[in-house]
């Protein structure tokens, strides 16, 4: 802990579903994130090992205002992977639309692609090419 500041031990993500069982399906069976706990209305699954990330996938009490992920209230959910390529081609088999195949970002150094998910959220799988990105603990 640094001093006088408390530590976050964990994340959790929560995305909002008008079709909260194809959202479900997705995440569980495309993705295949662990499930870690059923609500009933909202699942929450592990996103990445060690319990540290976390997405919960809820029944949408009303449409959503804008596909645009990038406006105030917008949001992108990024999976870092080590084989971006793999993800691409696991995805695309499973029949996920991708609309561009993974490419470079020269200004942020990352390797990447964007999808979406049954819901319209934006979902990118990327890997850091930069030496300053930290390595997740052993």
């Amino acid at each position: 802990m640094i001093s006088g500041h408390p530590t976050l031990n964990q994340q959790v993500t929560f995305l909002y579903s008008e079709d909260v069982e194809a959202s479900w399906r997705f995440y569980s069976e495309i993705l295949r994130l662990p499930l870690i706990q059923d609500q009933g209305t909202c699942r929450i699954y592990e996103a990445a090992p060690g319990g540290r990330a976390f997405l919960g996938i809820c029944r949408a009490k009303a449409p959503r205002a804008t596909m645009d992920p990038r406006v105030e209230g917008g949001v992108v959910i990024t999976f870092i992977a080590d084989d971006v390529d793999c993800w691409y081609e696991y995805l695309k088999a499973r029949g996920v639309e991708i609309p561009y195949p993974p490419t470079f970002n020269e200004f942020y150094r990352v390797y990447h692609f964007f999808f979406q998910d049954p819901a319209g959220y934006t979902l990118e799988i990327q890997r850091f090419e930069r030496p300053d990105w930290v390595d997740p603990p052993c």
